[in-house]
């Protein structure tokens, strides 16, 4: 129970001091609820500057926390009243410059009388307590199962700093924080700066912290907790790295090392500005909502997508050194410059993502990270820019609740992409140049677009308001196809022509791309011209390439230059099928690979023409990137057949078999490449589902049957258990309780409800559904892995029993929040692949008009995802 409720506020306060009505509140009244508008929060910033905060925190392995906060900040107008964010506390003190009050408090934020303040300097404090959070956000508990270790971890964006201090949460307040801590002896407690201090008490330690440089809350973090620790210090930075003690083994900190040490050196080169903090932590944290976080200094990762039971794949390495790259460029780009208010935050993550990749492909062993761009993030922002809830890059942000409803690939890899492209448009050094002068002029504050934009023009001497507009103001992806005629074997004629995406969204885009030629010979498909291109509007002629021999295949888009999608011309995308295996350039092997599978995503091929080209070309793959590319796609393509059932249901079966014996033939074949084989046998676990296929995983997994050169390490152990009880194989429930006795870990249980849900079993199914949407003591966390795994695309008439009853309940649902609803949304909206959903879906968004703008944009986009399987199970039949 709260020490302090605002109904008994509303009692008492009259005696304190005068409480404020609703009618003169102005600009600051706020709705009572944790969130903050743009507007509220532009106008305390207007009055407030010059924020200090002092921290106090005790520690223990208990579910709760005391702390005590005290702000001093610059207040220029004291005319209304003023509010503090905290949620959901028991506060037991609140001092305003030196005068005990009785707050008035809402279990979201604390509201100060105006004659209470001064203009000028004002210092208030705040004594308290609260629950760790369990959501992975604010302060976070977890207990560790293997050893009952206690560990925290602080999230605080878009506005969870309010979860464990009080703050005013908005990114456009700035200010230092200075934090003393007291926490069990066997802890460390790692934050922004390194510790001062350590002073020894009976049974505690408490740790002092200096003064950090100006921060918005968001990018500001404490973590505690028996965390095991690495150092090195052989480089320009100090580098330390965390992870739970019972999960050390499987971290290898050479490589976190290596990674970092290579991105401090190319970030301090490129931004032209020494890293902005005195160390660089990083750690590992269960639980987290996110792939990381860019804690200024401090930067947390979840340790489920980087920790691994047996030596890293190249993939698993490559990511590992991308998202450290990614968290290290915000370091500068987001910590020492802070976007003003939320609708920056597309900014923050697509410069992120570029410069992220530009340090992968140049300071490490990656050197191929723009193709791996190409494969993975820019077809998701392909996929997305192409659904009906598209949205421009730069969109408004009404509300703190609001800042992640558009947080999608759009504003990772489109944003990323649309940088990459003013790079080639402006020349790598402009560009760079541009950068630095942005960085310096704006260190320790906050900018807007503009501020960015303006930096790249003034290095330029090139007005970019057109370009601004055209390309982060306006939604959708354009397509570029070449048009060309030949005569007397040369061209006669050569145009790119670009289309828009639909009527509603008819802008077309100036970029520079540049345009390949073609030829067949008996052994390859060789290089001809190349031409680098500045295309804009619907029609643009390309005379360099008239004269030249007639190509057997044309791509309008070599190299990747730009954000488009290439509609292949007839004969190119014949001499694509015929001859994949014969271009040599890797980059455009993986374009034609998706271009190819881009037509059967638009319904404009046959699935079937796709599966029998990769059943053919894929065993010759020997670009690991795009084996991982096409084997993607075939996982899609066995999901698509799935949810078709029973229609085409003796080709889905006999297309299943096919893929997994092929899969298994090619794992059996790279015993001497261990990351090749790891990548085909990972595919032979997903795409078995015959019988022999089910029985030689349980062979595998109990070792009557073994593949050279592969370890089944516990990892592999788990997906083959999760399969298996995915089928109802026999036993496979007795399989799925003795691994869960044998590994107890958090990954272990996690791995045993994902295999305990995927049972098709209905009264499983709905004990589940009851504990995904009704309030349960079980981790969101654990949750969450329910939600993935509750309904695999087989199981249609298991989801159907529930579907009615999810759809019923999804405004009901919705209320549980963003975090929440990102998750169910994502796993839990009914597919079905038929027209009865997809009426089912619309009425649902005709009758339920109070939905969230991320929930009814979920909906919408299941039902253009439903529509695509239809129409893609309409070309089966033809």
């Amino acid at each position: 129970m709260k020490l302090f409720k605002s109904s008994i506020v509303a009692l008492t306060c009259a005696g304190l001091f005068a409480c404020s009505s609703t009618s003169n509140i102005g600009l600051t009244e706020r709705d009572g609820s944790a969130n903050i508008s743009q507007q509220q929060a532009m106008a305390r910033s207007t009055i407030i500057s010059e924020v200090n905060y002092q921290l106090q925190f005790t520690l223990t392995s208990d579910t709760h926390f005391n702390a005590n906060t005290t702000v001093d900040f610059i207040l220029s107008n004291n005319k209304e009243p003023l509010t503090l964010d905290l949620n959901k506390a028991n506060v037991s003190k609140f001092v305003v410059n030196g005068k005990a009050i009785y707050p008035n408090y809402n279990d979201a934020y604390l509201t100060i009388n105006p004659q209470l303040l001064s203009t000028g300097r004002n210092t208030i404090e705040v004594e308290y307590s609260r629950e760790h959070s369990t959501n992975g956000e604010g302060l976070h508990r977890f207990v560790d199962p293997v050893d009952n270790k206690v560990y925290l971890y602080s999230h605080f964006e878009p506005a969870a700093a309010q979860q464990m201090f009080a703050v005013f949460d908005q990114p456009d307040l700035k200010a230092t924080y200075k934090i003393s801590v007291t926490a069990p002896k066997d802890w460390h407690v790692i934050s922004t700066m390194r510790e001062t201090q350590i002073d020894e008490q009976a049974d505690s330690n408490v740790w002092t912290f200096p003064v950090t440089p100006k921060l918005s809350p968001y990018n500001f973090s404490m973590h505690a907790g028996p965390y095991h620790v690495w150092e090195d210090n052989s480089g320009k930075y100090p580098m330390r790295l965390f992870a739970r003690q019972s999960v050390a083994e499987q971290v290898t900190a050479k490589d976190w090392f290596t990674y970092t040490k290579q991105g401090l050196t190319f970030f301090d080169d490129y931004f032209g500005i020494e890293y902005p903090f005195k160390k660089y932590d990083q750690l590992l944290v269960p639980d987290f909502l996110y792939g990381a976080m860019e804690n200024a200094a401090a930067v947390t990762f979840a340790e489920n997508r980087f920790m691994y039971k047996d030596t890293m794949t190249a993939a698993q390495k490559q990511r590992l050194a991308g998202v450290i790259m990614h968290e290290m460029a915000h370091q500068w780009f987001g910590d020492l410059v802070t976007m003003k208010w939320w609708n920056g935050l597309w900014l923050n993550e697509s410069f992120a993502s570029f410069m992220g990749t530009l340090a992968t492909s140049e300071a490490t062993e990656f050197t191929h990270a723009w193709r791996t761009f190409y494969a993975h993030g820019k077809q998701s922002a392909y996929r997305q820019d192409s659904l009906v809830t598209t949205h421009p890059i730069e969109v408004p942000v009404p509300t703190s609740m609001n800042a992640f409803d558009n947080i999608d690939a759009i504003t990772y890899y489109k944003g990323a992409s649309t940088l990459k492209q003013l790079h080639h448009l402006l020349g790598e050094d402009t560009f760079q140049q541009g950068v630095q002068q942005y960085l310096e002029k704006y260190s320790y504050q906050n900018a807007e677009l503009d501020d960015f934009i303006g930096s790249l023009a003034q290095a330029s001497n090139r007005d970019l308001s057109q370009w601004t507009q055209a390309w982060l103001y306006q939604a959708g992806v354009n397509t570029l196809e070449a048009d060309f005629r030949c005569e007397n074997g040369r061209i006669s004629q050569f145009n790119l022509l670009q289309t828009a995406p639909s009527n509603e969204l008819p802008t077309l885009r100036e970029q520079r791309v540049q345009v390949a030629l073609f030829n067949v010979s008996r052994y390859s498909v060789h290089s001809g011209p190349k031409v680098a291109v500045t295309y804009k509007g619907e029609k643009t002629a390309v005379p360099e390439l008239i004269g030249k021999h007639c190509p057997n295949l044309v791509y309008p888009n070599f190299d990747d230059w730009g954000y488009v999608k290439v509609t292949l011309d007839e004969q190119s995308f014949q001499t694509a099928k015929e001859q994949l295996s014969k271009v040599n350039d890797p980059l455009l092997r993986s374009m034609l690979w998706q271009s190819m599978w881009d037509s059967v995503a638009d319904g404009k091929a046959s699935l079937k023409q796709f599966i029998n080209v990769a059943l053919v070309n894929a065993p010759k793959e020997q670009d690991y990137t795009i084996l991982g590319q096409v084997i993607g796609n075939l996982k899609q393509a066995q999901r698509y057949l799935n949810s078709m059932a029973p229609n085409h249901q003796a080709y889905a079966q006999k297309v299943n078999r096919a893929l997994s014996q092929m899969s298994l033939r090619m794992a059996m074949q790279h015993h001497d490449n261990p990351d090749f084989q790891r990548r085909w046998f990972d595919s032979y676990i997903a795409m078995a589902n015959s019988r022999d296929a089910l029985d030689h995983l349980a062979d595998l997994l109990s070792g009557h049957s073994a593949i050279r050169g592969l370890n089944i390490n516990q990892d592999l152990r788990w997906k083959i258990i999760i399969q298996l009880n995915r089928y109802d194989y026999p036993n496979s429930a007795k399989l799925l309780a003795r691994e869960k006795q044998a590994d107890s870990s958090d990954s272990g249980q996690k791995s045993a409800i994902a295999a305990e849900v995927s049972r098709p079993q209905a009264q499983i199914k709905r004990q589940w559904l009851h504990n995904i949407e009704h309030d349960t003591d079980m981790p969101f966390s654990k949750l969450r892995v329910a939600m993935n795994y509750l309904y695999p695309s087989e199981q249609k008439l298991l989801s159907a029993a529930t579907a009615e009853e999810r759809l019923a309940n999804i405004a009901e649902t919705d209320k549980k929040g963003p975090v929440f609803m990102r998750a169910y949304n994502r796993a839990l909206i009914p597919t079905a692949c038929n027209n009865a959903n997809i009426a089912a879906i619309n009425r649902v968004l005709d009758t339920e008009t109070g939905l969230s703008q991320m929930t009814r944009r979920a909906l919408l986009e299941a039902r253009q995802k439903e529509q695509g399987c239809v129409k893609i199970s309409e070309m089966l039949n033809q």
